[in-house]
């Protein structure tokens, strides 16, 4: 993906479709893995923000490097 705005899109989704998941009553009771406290689900946000915001910056700096004119070498 290229655009910072889809990658975080799709983090957001996909972190909200895992806190569903684990915040759903269980269907069988052997399969319960506990509850899951809102300090949990702040890290793993925290964790999607930050690496959006790393990966906005290099790819800012990538487009602004791949915009740069190339200088022509010029014989002496």
């Amino acid at each position: 993906m290229h655009d910072p705005m889809l990658m975080l899109t799709g983090m957001i989704a996909a972190l909200t479709t895992i806190t569903r998941g684990l915040s759903s009553p269980p269907f069988d009771e052997s399969s319960d893995r506990g509850a899951v406290s809102i300090e949990q689900v702040l890290w793993y946000a925290a964790a999607a923000v930050s690496v959006a915001v790393v990966a906005a910056i290099i790819w800012s700096q990538i487009r602004d490097t791949a915009s740069t004119p190339v200088q022509s070498p010029s014989a002496p």
